[in-house]
C-alpha cells in the first residue's frame, strides 16, 4: 500500500510540475480514498463494518468529485483543469517564486505530505480490520454511518450555498448589472451567516466520525488511527487561514464578517 501511495505522490508532482497546474493533488483528493478503503477491505475479506465505512466513503467521494468538477478541476487532458487559486497566490509570495523552492514545496508539502495525510485519514479502517468488531454492524455504527451521511449532506448544502452565490455574482459583473447584495463579494447567508467555513467544518467531521468507526470495534476511545483526523483538522485551520487572508485583501467587509462570525463552530465566540 505504501508503494501505491508513494506512486501517487510521484504521479501528483512529475504531472504538476509538466503541466504547471499544482492541483494535480486536489483532483485525486476525493478519489484515492475510495480506492484506499475498498483495497484495505478486500483484503481483509469484505467484513460488514469494513464494507460500511468503504460505501460511506463512497459517498463522500463521489459528493467531492462533483462539486470539484463542476468548478471546472477536471478536463479530458487529465493534467488540465482549473487550479486552486491558492498556489496561484502563493507562488508570487517572497521565497516562493524561486522556482527551485517551489518545486521543493510541491514535492514534499502539496503532494507528499498532503497524498500522506489522504492516507492517514482512511487508516481507521485498517484499525478495523481484524477485530471480532469487524464482522458486526453495531447500532453504534449505524449511528455513525447516520451522522457522517448528514455531513457530507450539510457540506453539499454548504458548496451549493457558495456555488450559487458566485455564479450569480460573476453572471451580474459580465451582463453590467448592479451587484446589490453581491457587492461585498463573498456569501454570508445560510450556512455561512453561522460559521465562515461550513464546509471545512463538515469536511473535518466527517474524518472525525469515521475514526469513531474504530473505537467501535476496538473498545479503545483512543488509538493510533486518529493522526490523520487530527493532522487534517490542523490543515484546515492553517488553509481557511490563508484563504481568509487572501479574501481580506480583496473584500474589506470580510473583516466584520470575521469578527462577528466563527471559523468552524456555529454560536462560538472562540476558535475565529
Amino acid at each position: 500500500m505504501m508503494l501505491i501511495v508513494l506512486g501517487v505522490i510521484l504521479y501528483s508532482f512529475i504531472v504538476g510540475q509538466l503541466s504547471g497546474n499544482n492541483s494535480q493533488t486536489d483532483k485525486l483528493w476525493s478519489l484515492v480514498p475510495i480506492y484506499y478503503t475498498w483495497h484495505m477491505t478486500y483484503f481483509a475479506g469484505m467484513p460488514e463494518k469494513m464494507v460500511l465505512m468503504s460505501v460511506l466513503v463512497t459517498i463522500w467521494g463521489a459528493r467531492l468529485t462533483y462539486n470539484f468538477g463542476r468548478r471546472g478541476g477536471y478536463s479530458w487532458k487529465f493534467w488540465a483543469g482549473e487550479e486552486d487559486y491558492r498556489w496561484e497566490v502563493l507562488r508570487k509570495k517572497p521565497g516562493f517564486s524561486n522556482p527551485w523552492v517551489w518545486r521543493v514545496f510541491d514535492l514534499f508539502f502539496i503532494c507528499g505530505y498532503q497524498h500522506t495525510l489522504i492516507f492517514l485519514f482512511t487508516l481507521p479502517i485498517l484499525a478495523v480490520a481484524g477485530t471480532p468488531g469487524a464482522d458486526v454492524i453495531t447500532s453504534a455504527d449505524y449511528l455513525l454511518g447516520s451522522l457522517m451521511v448528514a455531513c457530507v449532506v450539510l457540506e453539499f448544502i454548504a458548496d451549493q450555498q457558495q456555488y450559487n452565490f458566485q455564479t450569480e455574482k460573476y453572471r451580474r459583473k459580465n451582463a453590467g448589472e448592479e451587484l446589490g447584495e453581491y457587492a461585498h463579494g463573498f456569501v454570508r447567508t445560510g450556512l455561512w451567516k453561522y460559521m465562515r467555513h461550513p464546509n471545512y467544518a463538515m469536511e473535518q467531521s466527517v474524518w472525525l466520525i469515521f475514526y469513531f468507526f474504530s473505537v467501535s470495534a476496538t473498545g479503545e476511545w483512543l488509538n493510533w488511527s486518529i493522526t490523520g483526523a487530527l493532522l487534517l483538522v490542523i490543515l484546515f485551520k492553517s488553509s481557511s487561514d490563508f484563504s481568509e487572508a487572501v479574501t481580506a485583501e480583496k473584500y474589506p467587509e470580510y473583516a466584520i464578517y470575521q469578527r462577528t462570525t466563527p471559523r468552524f463552530v456555529p454560536f462560538s465566540k472562540r476558535y475565529k
